[in-house]
């Protein structure tokens, strides 16, 4: 018998415990775990580029510094939080999601109060570090791996469901609630909600409801239990333990679809992080106002909340490596349309182009690395790939704001730019799911 000291010693795979809220759920759990997990995705928002952007302009009236400087400032802070995310992926993969989002919740909030008191670039730095690798980093990887854990037969339809209400809840209302609170509070003090909530709402959640694998609770995912009534599709399906196979980082990272898929998914987090990272300026450049940059938001939430749902429902149909060479094409259109923003009507089209990129993309990344190399080290691959990722996002901003700075226009290297996701898409359509 192993008492319960050896137990913590056991890899978290196999651990079992006991948990009231877990035993009195009146649903399987990972309802529950939907739910939390897709919350803490919403919750995100403070590091995430779409939040960020709306900031920008009042970095470079309010502390001095050019355009030019605040981009690189993201790059390099985007790409020093960048480099913690393996480890962050190897202490869920050991310690589990529900400790590692309680703490990265915590140290989230006082980041966010922390940025209300920047006074100069260097102050900057630090916080887009700390903003870019607890938020758009770590906090995103922890609430995508558990609901991975939880769902492995309906998960391409509800991480399209989380999908959607990231994207109305996240992409479409935060930017538009931070814009309307900035002219309220100040900059500043809208930081200090933002981190209020993460330290008051979000951390309990995490605590209260992250529970990390269902097998350490005597379930298994989608429900799969010996409760189910004889003759449930979902109860006589075969055990996932037999038919999922599980993969190491290191023979994930041999196999070709691996990098095709990263690369492009990089090449989409790199370009569309630099667009909305400026989009402010892009429309001023197009006689546009700022409140029309932050009302882009919407259809942007709209159309990534459409197409995460509709590709999440049809990824067991469609081949992933389809959705990928879609949403490749439609980035490359995006960067050509910046030349055509000079009406409300064009630029909210544009808004609804990033955002169905948006939205096919987020199913790509959330379900891929899990369908092809299984649950057990999802962990250990998420923070290489989440590393590849923030730090791809990194890249976008700075070629953009240079060329703004010393061309006066953004068209001439968004042209450029947009050849690489079209090669990339070609790319795509000859890989397919890697097989030992």
């Amino acid at each position: 018998m192993i008492n319960s000291s050896q137990a913590d010693q056991r890899p978290l795979a196999e651990r079992t415990h006991s948990s009231k809220i877990v035993n009195w759920s009146p649903i399987y759990y990972g309802w529950v775990i939907l739910a939390a997990g897709t919350f803490g995705l919403i919750m995100t928002s403070p590091g995430q580029t779409y939040v960020n952007s709306i900031f920008i302009d009042h970095f470079i009236r309010d502390l001095d510094i050019s355009r030019s400087l605040v981009s690189t400032l993201y790059l390099i802070g985007t790409l020093a939080a960048s480099l913690a995310l393996p480890w962050v992926g190897r202490q869920v993969d050991q310690r589990g999601q529900r400790l590692i989002a309680v703490a990265i919740s915590a140290a989230f909030g006082l980041a966010c109060l922390y940025m209300g008191f920047v006074r100069n670039a260097l102050m900057l730095l630090i916080g887009f570090i700390l903003l870019r690798m607890l938020g758009q980093g770590s906090l995103s990887l922890v609430s995508t791996n558990i609901i991975n854990q939880w769902w492995v037969r309906r998960r391409g339809p509800l991480l399209g469901l989380s999908g959607v209400a990231m994207a109305l809840l996240g992409v479409g209302a935060f930017p538009n609630v931070v814009n309307w609170l900035i002219p309220h509070l100040g900059w500043r003090m809208t930081y200090g909600v933002l981190g209020a909530v993460l330290l008051l709402v979000m951390t309990p959640v995490a605590w209260l409801f992250f529970r990390n694998r269902p097998e350490e609770y005597g379930l298994l995912p989608d429900g799969l239990t010996a409760k189910n009534r004889p003759g449930d599709p979902v109860a006589t399906a075969p055990s996932v333990a037999h038919t999922e196979e599980n993969w190491t980082v290191h023979e994930a990272m041999r196999t070709p679809v691996f990098w095709v898929f990263l690369v492009g998914l990089a090449s989409i987090s790199m370009l569309g992080t630099g667009l909305q990272f400026h989009i402010v300026s892009i429309f001023a450049d197009n006689g546009l106002t700022p409140a029309m940059a932050a009302a882009s938001y919407v259809p942007i939430a709209v159309t990534s909340a459409a197409l995460n749902l509709a590709s999440g429902i049809l990824v067991d149909r469609v081949r992933l490596r389809v959705m990928m060479a879609i949403a490749l094409l439609l980035q490359a259109l995006s960067l050509w349309m910046v030349a055509f923003l000079g009406t409300a009507a064009l630029a909210l089209a544009f808004g609804g182009l990033i955002g169905a990129t948006s939205g096919l993309m987020r199913t790509v990344s959330t379900v891929a690395w899990a369908k092809y190399y299984g649950r057990r080290h999802l962990g250990s691959i998420s923070g290489v790939t989440s590393t590849v990722l923030v730090a791809a996002s990194a890249l976008g901003p700075l070629p953009m704001g240079v060329a703004r700075d010393w061309l006066g226009s953004y068209t001439t290297t968004l042209n450029m730019l947009a050849v690489i996701p079209l090669g990339l898409a070609v790319a795509s359509l000859f890989v397919d799911r890697p097989a030992r």
